[in-house]
């Protein structure tokens, strides 16, 4: 069995009908449940829980600081490669834009790691294009060996593999795999990624699962705000926490919240999320599942972020160049999408212990196995 088959039970236009006909009714349902269902997710998400935003906020802050305490896990992406051989219509890496690639040799990876060492980081995300020859198993091998004496958390986006591909990097030292689905919805799917491996709906569908059997600390889904309407694909990415909690039970989660930001002549979103909704959902997961991790890059301003860190996030990317070489090896190569908070690690601390939350510098699920 995989999530393929729970998918394909859930027609996107039904969905998308149930969630708008939900009613204010619904919504006091949902918030009173002691434990809320997929149907109470639709419900908070729901136009009609718009009014409800204050009250869904007080208790996502509730049940975030119950679980998580006053704290705010830190990370910083490091990026390896932009070579890609996808053309997706989002990205500034895509294989039709016209850039010079770059991939960091290992002596460059370890002068981008010295300046996050020195930042504080114990806690770095690797992320490449997507391009088998150049950036593939092998080379991420390499990378994480690399690092891993450097680093007490490795995390990697990079392009889906075979569980047999995750399995060899597991032991280098990877604990935690970011894998966005960028649309649940199958016909703009295709419209936004015409052509290379990413074009394979089903088998980028079929990635959690695969990292689940190949017994991965943790995972992070998401999609990409802008590309289809926000608030169906977030029921599909919640089916889908759903599933894979219940399948692979040992495995954390954690949940991403990209809005589409500008890049090299790219595409305008399709549907704008706004601020107000942007709160809202992230409430609405909390209120659905008080465990998992909730995290907020630096796409998002300065000001919404320092908001939005007191009711329900729990992990924030800070200081983040989204350029190979960014930190020090060729700050002025092309980025990926622009960043939105520039401000410095040492700033996004500062402002936590300004609001009582005590930043932690690396994964606290491995700092309790230790």
């Amino acid at each position: 069995m995989s999530f393929r088959s729970v998918f394909e039970a859930y027609p996107w236009d039904e969905v998308k009908a149930d969630i708008y006909a939900k009613t204010a009714a619904d919504v006091e349902r949902a918030l009173a449940a002691p434990r809320r269902t997929l149907d109470d997710f639709q419900a908070l998400i729901s136009p009609a829980a718009a009014p409800y935003l204050e009250q869904m906020a007080q208790l996502s802050q509730h049940l975030t600081r119950q679980r998580f305490g006053r704290t705010m896990q830190l990370f910083a992406p490091l990026y390896l490669s932009n070579e890609c051989q996808n053309i997706c219509t989002y990205c500034g890496f895509s294989m039709d834009n016209k850039l010079r690639r770059r991939t960091l040799s290992s002596v460059e990876i370890l002068q981008e790691a010295a300046v996050l060492k020195d930042w504080g980081y114990e806690h770095v995300l690797l992320v490449t294009g997507e391009a088998n020859q150049t950036v593939g198993v092998e080379y991420l091998r390499n990378a994480l060996r690399t690092l891993r004496p450097h680093f007490a958390h490795l995390a990697m986006e990079v392009q889906p593999l075979d569980q047999t591909d995750y399995e060899q990097l597991t032991p280098e030292g990877l604990n935690t795999v970011l894998v966005y689905q960028e649309t649940y919805h199958q016909h703009d799917y295709r419209k936004h990624h015409p052509k290379g491996r990413k074009s394979n709906f089903y088998y980028r569908l079929d990635t959690p699962d695969r990292l689940g059997r190949a017994g991965i600390h943790k995972m992070g889904l998401g999609v990409l705000f802008g590309l289809e309407d926000w608030r169906t694909d977030s029921f599909f990415t919640a089916l889908h926490l759903d599933y894979l909690e219940r399948t692979y039970w040992q495995t954390k989660y954690s949940l991403s919240f990209p809005r589409l930001r500008p890049a090299e002549g790219l595409l305008q979103p399709k549907v704008e999320m706004t601020d107000r909704e942007l709160v809202q959902l992230i409430c609405a997961y909390r209120l659905l599942n008080h465990e998992v991790e909730l995290s907020l890059s630096t796409r998002e301003t300065s000001r919404f972020r320092d908001h939005v860190s007191q009711l329900g996030i729990t992990t924030m990317s800070a200081g983040s160049k989204t350029n190979p070489g960014g930190y020090a090896v060729e700050p002025e190569s092309l980025e990926q999408f622009e960043i939105s908070d520039e401000r410095s690690p040492r700033e996004i601390a500062a402002m936590l212990r300004r609001q009582g939350y005590e930043p932690v510098w690396k994964d606290w699920d491995l700092a309790l196995q230790s």
